[in-house]
């Protein structure tokens, strides 16, 4: 049974960046069923201007109304599939990373109930709960480089399970928590990739 480190996330002193006009922030729901992790994502609607019908966590852009970031990333949350704040014990946060959507994501990974989650269809499409050892088997891994225009050369991770692609920005924060909390090894990596 694959199983996170959690320990790992909890101690882990996060990288963060202040330097894009825009915050936001994810979580990272990890899941407990029958002795195994699983990795709760949601797939973005088609209709949405950024990054339709990409595989993401739960998540968001500030708004006036959050106190912390953190409770950016619990409302979002909330909206997109119905996670009440008490549900979600909060371990740790990840790096900073940022998007070609002049972003800086902070991630934090909270383990939730394993439980039907509603999701609100003007932007969730649909909700995948992927299991660890799935994403950690390297024959549903890859990686490719790219050029940006803008942005220059980044890493992109990509991670096929069950029928579902993670990659792009979500990949990168996969490529985190999985290198620390399960001895994952991306085949490669540049510092602050951004996609």
């Amino acid at each position: 049974m694959a199983r996170l480190r959690l320990e790992a996330v909890a101690d882990h002193a996060p990288t963060q960046i202040d330097d894009q006009p825009y915050d936001a922030a994810v979580l990272a729901p990890v899941i407990d069923r029958d002795g195994e992790d699983y990795l709760l994502f949601t797939k973005r609607a088609d209709h949405l201007g950024e990054h339709p019908g990409q595989m993401s966590f739960p998540g968001g852009g500030a708004e006036p109304v959050d106190d912390t970031i953190l409770e950016t990333g619990l409302r979002e949350a909330r909206e997109e599939i119905r996670l009440e704040a008490e549900e979600a014990d909060v371990i740790g946060q990840l790096d900073d990373i940022r998007t070609v959507t002049e972003y800086a994501v902070t991630p934090f990974v909270v383990r939730v109930p394993d439980r039907e989650y509603d999701p609100d269809e003007r932007e969730v499409a649909e909700i995948a709960i992927l299991p660890l050892s799935g994403l950690l088997d390297p024959d549903n891994y890859e990686y490719e480089r790219r050029s940006h225009p803008a942005y220059g050369e980044a890493v992109v991770h990509y991670f096929h399970v069950d029928g579902y692609t993670v990659w792009g920005a979500t990949g990168n924060i996969l490529v985190q928590l999985l290198e620390l909390a399960a001895d994952f090894e991306p085949g490669d990596r540049l510092e602050q990739s951004t996609f």
